[in-house]
């Protein structure tokens, strides 16, 4: 009897019997040597063994056969789902409400409604939401948020796929540790391996310092990361809050760097430090807030009234951009909203008669030419002697760089010459035809700049329009004196069009200067042998006839030349010298 009990009740009693027989010795089951044949043998026949043939005896089996029922297949997958989203839940209360209003208060979004607004309504894909860190000191091991501070996946941007990371101040400050490290290098390193711009959105008080050297093992990861995909991917930084210590070196290797006013800082050493070594007092604003970089140190590229504005931007200025090195510009065309043939003749009086007077060269030549007069400025705050910016011509992406008559003659300087070199650099480096706009009178004398290192930095823009093999077009509008006509992309550079208005001036240096050392020129006054000297050498005519202009044109014909241009060198195919790298003098 109980032996058919027995063998009814075996498949609810043989995993037990294989569950512990590992743990439990042969002797206590059967006797001794009967371990191998138990497994072997199915229930029923386990049980005579040990049994043998001594007749009907009783076990007592109430302690194992009395197994409450398990639960339905589906009672568990909800189960399992409901604890899975109560962690995604966790995750997403960040640093809980409390933290969450605080960050509102001063007038910031927090890390997930900064992605929600920057991508495209519904796209966003997060990745290890359900990571934690793994600190075990100072009583963290108490405190594990799930997320570790940093929101990281991807999504899309009009369409276009971008991978984004957001660092969540209401968790610990948005301090970085070495999980929260992880996060970002694993979605730069999918963004790279697919080709896809990263975005970072930066919010952080620094180096998590209870995980010690782990978190600085985790930003030399990042640093890492960072420079590998220098060239490969665009890397966009925007800066929402803090970043401090050595968190601001991520966002210094990226392209571009963008900033929100007042509640936005970067520093290397923040001002209670600064104070105790130097005795300086000094506000966060006044050392590292979005003035200070855009105005002053150059460090980043914009600023912004608030989150959303400079969102807003990002969503605009990332569809300028290709995703990566392997695409170039017409991969990205738009439809042409403008006729290639607009002239506007309004740039044949854009240079003023008077050689010496001011203009400016945004508003009086770049706008009129590129398409519906859109100009996207970089860095336009900061050497406006200078202009970098992005437009389109013929719904194709392109890199303008002008000197700005109306800051400092135009003239190049330390700033200017870092400044314009940084950009045509990216310009190469992602296939992005560049425009060049001269109206140069030199290089910037004085001791301050050859102190400050004039030569090594103007080489600088020398390097990177003489190694760039993107497509160069150049239109000079009226000075191109001395060294400085060579540095802005001249034809000797590799230029592929270069062209100038006859109100160019081309030589060694200004009629001025030139009649003080040149001995014989006619003409009794001094602005005789000026005049003299500006008929007979600054001009345009003879750059031409020695085939470094490749044309005189009329302003008003600019745009459809240059755009006719981009289109011939749709297939343009030049590679420099093999090399491992070029040693610019940085």
């Amino acid at each position: 009897m109980f032996l058919k009990q027995a063998s009814s009740s075996s498949r609810r009693f043989l995993p037990l019997l294989q569950k512990t027989s590992s743990s439990t010795s042969s002797s206590s089951l059967c006797g001794t040597g009967m371990m191998g044949q138990i497994q072997k043998a199915n229930f029923s026949t386990q049980l005579r063994g040990c049994l043998g043939n001594k007749g009907p005896t009783v076990i007592d089996t109430s302690g194992v056969m009395d197994i409450p029922d398990r639960k339905s297949p589906s009672d568990i997958l909800r189960g399992l789902q409901e604890k899975v989203d109560a962690v995604k839940k966790e995750a997403k209360l960040g640093g809980g409400l409390e933290r969450i209003e605080k960050q509102h208060q001063k007038g910031k979004l927090t890390a997930r409604e900064r992605i929600d607004l920057l991508l495209d309504e519904g796209s966003f894909r997060e990745y290890d939401a359900f990571v934690r860190h793994r600190c075990t000191d100072f009583g963290m091991e108490k405190d594990r948020p799930a997320g570790d501070g940093v929101v990281t996946g991807h999504g899309t941007i009009n369409g276009r796929l971008v991978f984004v990371f957001s660092q969540d101040f209401t968790v610990f400050g948005g301090s970085l540790s070495e999980t929260h490290a992880q996060k970002i290098c694993k979605i730069m390193d999918k963004a790279m391996e697919v080709g896809a711009p990263v975005i970072g959105i930066n919010d952080s008080g620094g180096a998590r310092i209870q995980e010690g050297v782990a978190s600085l093992a985790g930003y030399a990861e990042v640093f890492q990361r960072n420079v590998n995909a220098s060239g490969v991917i665009p890397q966009i930084s925007l800066i929402c809050g803090p970043c401090a210590g050595g968190a601001v070196y991520s966002p210094a290797m990226t392209d571009f760097i963008f900033m929100v006013r007042n509640t936005s800082y970067m520093f290397v050493t923040g001002p209670d430090v600064v104070h105790s070594v130097t005795r300086e007092t000094v506000t966060s604003e006044q050392l590292g807030g979005a003035t200070t970089h855009t105005q002053v140190s150059g460090v980043s590229h914009r600023a912004f009234d608030n989150d959303i504005e400079l969102l807003r931007f990002t969503r605009e200025f990332i569809n300028l951009l290709p995703s990566s090195n392997r695409e170039n510009t017409q991969s990205r065309l738009l439809a042409p909203t403008d006729p290639i043939d607009r002239k506007d003749y309004s740039l044949d009086h854009a240079i003023p008669a008077d050689t010496n007077a001011p203009y400016n060269m945004l508003t009086g030549v770049i706008k009129p030419i590129v398409d519906d007069h859109e100009f996207f400025e970089i860095m336009p705050d900061y050497a406006k002697n200078i202009i970098t910016g992005f437009a389109r011509m013929n719904g194709e992406t392109v890199a303008i760089i002008a000197n700005q008559p109306c800051e400092l003659a135009g003239v190049l300087d330390i700033n200017s010459s870092v400044k314009a070199a940084r950009f045509v650099r990216f310009a190469n480096a992602f296939n992005i035809p560049i425009l060049t706009f001269v109206d140069v009178p030199g290089f910037l004398p004085g001791t301050a700049q050859e102190y400050g290192g004039i030569i090594r930095h103007g080489a600088k823009l020398l390097f990177a329009y003489a190694e760039a093999t993107v497509p160069k077009i150049t239109v000079i509008t009226r000075k191109a004196y001395g060294g400085a006509y060579d540095v802005m992309s001249s034809k000797h550079l590799r230029g592929d069009y270069n062209y100038a208005w006859a109100t160019a001036n081309i030589a060694v240096m200004g009629p001025e200067g030139a009649v003080k050392i040149i001995k014989g020129i006619e003409g009794s006054s001094q602005k005789e042998r000026e005049d003299y000297y500006r008929s007979k050498f600054a001009t345009p005519l003879l750059a031409a006839e020695r085939g470094f202009l490749d044309d005189v044109i009329k302003p008003h014909e600019t745009r459809q030349r240059i755009i006719e241009d981009l289109e011939v060198l749709r297939t343009k195919k030049k590679e420099n010298p093999q090399k491992k790298l070029a040693n610019i003098p940085l």
